[in-house]
């Protein structure tokens, strides 16, 4: 199973990005995205941003994981 993680995009910068994931902020290719804007949201799987979220799918994202994780 892949697992995915949503974070926000804090900073963008030559096909990479600064992202928040719960307070870890890493940074990820952003390359197979368009449109990318600081404040978006995104799913990131093995350092790469693979999808944009919106802010709507964010907390159930969020939920899930805490469920997965326990």
């Amino acid at each position: 199973m892949c697992v995915g993680l949503s974070a926000k995009v804090v900073k963008i910068s030559d096909g990479t990005a600064v992202v928040d994931a719960s307070g870890a902020k890493r940074e990820v290719s952003v390359q197979l995205l368009r449109d990318l804007e600081p404040g978006d949201y995104v799913m990131v799987h093995a350092g790469v941003a693979i999808a944009k979220i919106t802010d709507d799918d964010e907390p159930e994202t969020d939920a899930v994981m805490e469920a997965l994780l326990q």
